[in-house]
């Protein structure tokens, strides 16, 4: 499928003389990428007065630039109808709450049956968006928040914003360890130099941020919360396990099981049955691509974390009135 954006025109303002036609370009349609309005001129499919003109050629002032192109599909997956719980809709965006166990992109491992699917399936034309319209990625196992743009314009507005870290992102993690205080690990994080599945906090690795609080200290565990400054594969994974507080059931990074003494059964069982990280993207708030418009949606903790949490804060009452 193709989606036709244009014929849009604009007015090449007079104090533009002398510079660069792509230059210009990109200020007059700041709703497109660079790299595309480049290739739209390659093809001829943005002229200046209806020539075809180079990237580098000069502007004189009032002429019209002319943008008629189509958008080719981008996403080859077929569409599947997979459920899928939606926080906010409009013309512009999705925000959904992404259940732990879906993955989001389709791989070698993952052909079909991710959330790329599932989203063709509600909106055929996020075929024409690169990754269907998926701006940032959430691990298989996490479970919580997402915002998927559903027009070009949208995408490169959502990009924008997470690239100059716009976008409020709030995680609830359960961690190994009774932490005493909240803290920010300000820790570069880049793919670990053995083990090319993981991550690992370096010193030649791309800059990462995380803030973290307590939310709520339990004997042997925490329950944080979580924002990200910076968005980087496994962040508070990594970030946690290197601050020796890693999230319980995180099978990368997770480390032997971690006990309170005297841990009743019912303590025992929820956390060795809790078989993924114990991580949930809790809320998310941008300003809106068109409207600017804040737009913040909070997904509920699921049903597995909270029986954890619950079992936790139970454990530690428990343990408290004992003492006394």
């Amino acid at each position: 499928m193709n989606e036709s954006v244009n014929p849009l025109q604009a007015t090449v303002p007079d104090s533009a003389a002398g510079r660069r036609f792509d230059a210009v370009l990109a200020e007059l349609f700041p709703d497109y990428s660079r790299s595309r309005l480049a290739a739209w001129i390659k093809s001829g499919d943005a002229r200046l007065d209806g020539r075809e003109v180079r990237p580098r050629d000069p502007v004189r002032g009032g002429e019209t630039v002319t943008l008629t192109a189509v958008l080719d599909v981008q996403t080859h997956s077929e569409p599947e109808d997979i459920a899928l719980d939606v926080l906010y809709e409009d013309d512009q965006v999705f925000v959904i709450d992404k259940p732990a166990g879906l993955v989001v992109h389709p791989g070698a491992g993952n052909p079909a049956g991710t959330l790329v699917n599932a989203l063709l399936h509600r909106d055929p034309g996020l075929d024409v968006l690169p990754r269907a319209g998926i701006v940032h990625r959430l691990d298989k196992d996490t479970s919580g928040v997402m915002v998927v743009a559903r027009t070009l314009p949208a995408h490169t507005a959502l990009v924008e914003q997470l690239s100059s870290r716009e976008v409020h992102r709030q995680y609830l993690a359960v961690v190994v360890g009774a932490l005493v205080s909240g803290g920010t690990a300000n820790l570069p994080i880049d793919r670990h130099p053995r083990d090319r599945i993981r991550m690992a906090v370096r010193e030649d690795g791309r800059d990462a941020v995380t803030h973290y609080r307590l939310r709520e200290r339990f004997r042997a565990h925490t329950l944080l919360e979580c924002r990200l400054e910076t968005g980087r594969t496994h962040q508070i994974r990594v970030h946690m396990a290197h601050l020796k507080h890693p999230i319980v059931g995180d099978p990368l990074y997770g480390g032997p099981l971690k006990l309170p003494r005297g841990a009743t059964t019912e303590l025992v069982d929820a956390l060795r049955g809790f078989r993924r990280q114990a991580l949930h993207a809790e809320t998310l708030e941008f300003a809106h691509p068109v409207s600017g418009e804040p737009v913040r949606c909070s997904a509920p903790v699921p049903a597995d974390m909270r029986a954890l949490i619950q079992t936790l804060h139970d454990d530690t009452v428990a343990a408290a009135d004992k003492a006394r």
